[in-house]
């Protein structure tokens, strides 16, 4: 008796390392392009680093790993959902649900592997957005504060106009060993309130490729009215970690902090106390956006985990389940907003995911299944019969009565 108890308990192991081997093959399958095709976005964003500061490839390539744990955190759950959706999709059209209900198995079988991998990529999710992606962003937005920095030293050609950002231009008549720079010229479009010339006679940049310090020259300010204003100098010091504003820049702010800094800001952090409320929101969000892919993975198994004839099933739970976590995650970024606003909010990007699980895990323990909404079978029925009176309204090619 015992041995066929155990027997028994060896096959629901076997089957449950079989449901969470599909689902873990079928999420990887999702995760992999999905996350290549939004990582080539965010780094064709920044090919301008190899092209205007002649950076090699492998400084892009670099660039191009720090970007990445900033993508995987957001990617991470929806790619989990298609995984669990389609693979209890696939087993219920090939019997295999059915045949688990059958043999009077209980559903902790289906629901245990996909709980446990929901927690393990919530657990992922909370080290790569706390301990991983700030360092990252940091790693990144010095390495393209340094290229820019390193661009009139060492990149741009002596008497042409070289554009280093939208609105910023520089020309340089001589360069000279020691990072001495001969007749620069400077136009600095970026202010939408003013517009710069800066004039020098010759300058330099320092050691550390932060700074260029321009000698005997003179800026000419002219405002929105019109009006122009010169004023000379005999020294000036021009912000070079200015010119990668766009891309980042130096100073770090709160996404780019620590969690103990999140957690223990410094008051007199000049950025902190700036905005303090960003530092606020951005703690919430990093110990709230962790709690997703075990939220949707309850709810995928509330959409997809019950056996199902093809009958009511008119639309592929993979929809319902995609729409939901989109919802889902869109009241999580509102809630965040809203913590940004005022402090009375903090609880909220927590109550947002926390919800949808407990609905969710009541839900699975008393067997309900998901149904949808009357108004929205109705809406899509309407939708499916007008376009096909469209089509078969279409006159045919060539159709014509004799």
């Amino acid at each position: 008796m015992n041995d066929g108890t155990q027997d028994v308990q060896a096959g629901m192991k076997l089957l449950e390392v079989y449901i969470l081997r599909r689902i873990f093959q079928m999420f990887l399958v999702t995760l992999v392009p999905v996350l290549t095709i939004i990582w080539t976005i965010q780094v064709l964003g920044r090919i301008n680093l190899v092209t205007d500061s002649g950076q090699s490839m492998g400084s892009f390539a670099t660039l191009a790993t720090f970007i990445l744990p900033t993508i995987i955190p957001v990617v991470l759950p929806f790619a989990l959902v298609i995984g669990i959706t389609q693979t209890l999709t696939a087993m219920n059209n090939d019997s295999e649900l059915p045949v688990i209900d059958a043999a009077g198995a209980a559903r902790n079988i289906i629901y245990r592997p996909i709980i446990l991998l929901g927690i393990a990529l919530s657990l992922f999710s909370f080290v790569v957005t706390n301990f991983v992606e700030p360092p990252s962003r940091v790693a990144a937005r010095q390495m393209v504060a340094a290229a820019y920095a390193d661009l009139l030293s060492s990149v741009i050609e002596e008497k042409t106009f070289r554009s280093i950002e939208d609105g910023l231009y520089v020309q340089i008549s001589e360069r000279h060993s020691g990072r001495v720079l001969k007749g620069i010229f400077v136009v600095d479009y970026r202010d939408p309130n003013f517009d710069l010339i800066y004039y020098a006679r010759e300058g330099s940049i320092d050691a550390t490729g932060t700074t260029l310090t321009m000698r005997d020259g003179e800026v000419h300010r002219k405002a929105v009215d019109g009006r122009i204003s010169v004023i000379r100098f005999v020294s000036y010091a021009f912000d070079l970690s200015a010119m990668a504003k766009s891309e980042g820049g130096l100073p770090q702010y709160s996404t780019d902090r620590s969690l103990a800094f999140l957690l223990n800001p410094d008051p007199n952090d000049p950025l902190y106390q700036k905005s303090p409320d960003s530092y606020r929101a951005e703690l919430h969000r990093r110990l709230s956006d962790w709690l997703f892919p075990i939220t949707f993975a309850l709810v995928s198994l509330v959409i997809a985990g019950n056996t199902r004839s093809h009958r009511q099933r008119q639309v592929h739970p993979m929809v319902y389940a995609l729409f939901l976590a989109f919802a889902i995650r869109w009241l999580g970024f509102s809630a965040t907003n809203l913590v940004e606003r005022h402090p009375l909010y903090a609880a909220a990007p927590y109550v947002v995911p926390v919800a949808a699980s407990l609905i969710a895990a009541f839900m699975l323990a008393t067997n309900r299944q998901f149904s949808t909404p009357a108004f929205i079978g109705r809406g899509l029925a309407r939708m499916g019969r007008s376009i096909q009176r469209r089509f078969e309204a279409k006159p045919t090619s060539g159709g014509g009565t004799a």
